[in-house]
């Protein structure tokens, strides 16, 4: 049976507890509000029945499938459905020619839904292209890559594109909820007693994967036998033997998750790679936000090391951006990548060391007044004024560089170290002002 046909009123028990416990509507979907809110564009679209051809691209378990799946219920076009996986340009081919025969015999439209889009190449995705641009067929790809690179451009200019977002440990937890009270299609009519921590756990090691969620608290449910007092007791322990994957102290919101940071950032900035890593394999395993940690990167790069290495700080800023395109599981060989070069990296804290001990003057002491020759000259009545009189612009003497005054009362915040890259910057510095 085709997932979009209509079911028949019994619910089918074989099929997996993701699948079953599938919303039929919006007012039922769990997550996304930033695409189907109320009044949300995909939302005001669905609920209108006025489909144009979308892209919904995002991990798995997000609700690409459901969504997807809540159109076929609520639209009045023809659904088909077809995976990229097992489908072919003949098969494409048919369905086009037989939504083309929808039209003119019944002023009918077809929404066909490709799961799974990205498997197709480039030559599958041509046969689509002149048929949705001229509104023969409304296209609905799902995809779990960003469809820039994944998917023809024709295709992406002709669609709107959608990104679905991994759910948060909120939203796993209602999802779980609902599954263990609805009694039709979930867990409800066995008596099942979740402890909290362990449905805590499973939403939180899910990483944002609804159907993982679902169909490992079904697991648990179905392979462990009732205590004495008749209930099935599911507890962490079950929870990890089912996932295979053990609970790691470690919450957003404790110490654990402090102190696991802290050591990170210390095991870089004693340039000790093996401890970096193992605290990254901790965070990484325990869920941590991923675009957390390449921030701190990004910190720790120009706080522990700075100028005595410059590109520490490029490759952390390359692995914020990376790690948002990519995802996990692959975003963690980058991270690894950034931590081992940080960790291996000269070190010098000479330019937080300087900013701190300037921003200290600021605070504490008299604000010192712009001289005038550095004061902008560009606008009407500042030469009247005086600005920018005698000043001597850097680039007109030898060296790129002129004995100039450029704040009163002189004070030396930025000291570079004898270590790395700030030997030449060091050395730079001490040349010219030994020539001064």
């Amino acid at each position: 049976m085709d997932l979009f046909e209509k079911k028949k009123t019994k619910t089918n028990n074989f099929e997996p507890l993701s699948v079953r416990l599938r919303p039929k509507t919006l007012g039922e979907f769990v997550g996304q509000s930033h695409i189907i809110g109320k009044g949300k564009l995909l939302n005001r679209i669905i609920e209108s029945d006025k489909l144009t051809s979308l892209i919904l691209y995002g991990p798995p378990g997000t609700g690409k499938t459901t969504l997807a799946h809540i159109i076929s219920g609520v639209t009045n076009s023809h659904f088909e459905r077809v995976n990229a996986v097992s489908s072919n340009v003949a098969e494409l081919k048919k369905i086009i020619q037989e939504s083309k025969n929808r039209i003119n015999n019944l002023s009918k439209r077809t929404i066909l839904f490709i799961d799974e889009i990205h498997r197709f190449n480039r030559a599958q995705q041509d046969v689509l292209i002149p048929d949705v641009e001229d509104g023969n067929l409304v296209l609905i790809g799902a995809t779990i890559y960003n469809p820039f690179f994944s998917i023809a451009s024709p295709l992406i200019s002709r669609s709107h594109i959608f990104e679905l977002k991994p759910l948060n440990e909120e939203e796993i937890l209602i999802i779980m909820e609902r599954a263990l009270l609805d009694k039709e299609r979930g867990l409800g009519g066995l008596p099942i007693k979740a402890n909290k921590d362990a449905l805590n756990f499973l939403a939180k090691a899910s990483g944002g994967d609804a159907r993982r969620a679902l169909n490992t608290l079904e697991i648990a449910s179905l392979t462990t036998r009732a205590s004495k007092d008749k209930f099935i007791r599911i507890d962490l322990k079950i929870i990890e033997e089912s996932l295979q994957k053990k609970a790691v102290a470690y919450d957003r919101s404790d110490d654990a998750h402090y102190d696991t940071i802290s050591a990170f950032i210390k095991s870089m900035r004693g340039s000790d790679p093996d401890a970096a890593i193992y605290w990254l394999a901790k965070m990484l395993y325990a869920g941590e936000d991923i675009r957390f940690i390449a921030r701190r990167l990004c910190i720790c790069a120009a706080e522990d090391v700075g100028n005595a290495d410059p590109q520490a700080l490029i490759l952390a800023n390359a692995a914020c951006s990376l790690v948002e395109t990519i995802g996990m599981p692959e975003a963690r060989i980058i991270l690894a990548q950034v931590v081992t070069y940080i960790a291996g990296a000269p070190k010098s804290n000479a330019s937080y060391l300087a900013i701190e001990e300037a921003l200290a003057d600021v605070e504490k002491e008299k604000t010192l007044e712009v001289p005038s020759h550095l004061k902008d000259a560009s606008y009407h009545g500042a030469k009247a004024l005086g600005h920018g009189k005698d000043y001597k612009y850097a680039h007109n003497y030898e060296g790129h560089f002129v004995k100039q005054d450029y704040i009163p009362n002189k004070k030396s915040y930025y000291k570079p170290g004898d270590i790395g890259f700030e030997i030449k910057i060091k050395e730079r510095l001490d040349q010219l002002h030994k020539n001064k």
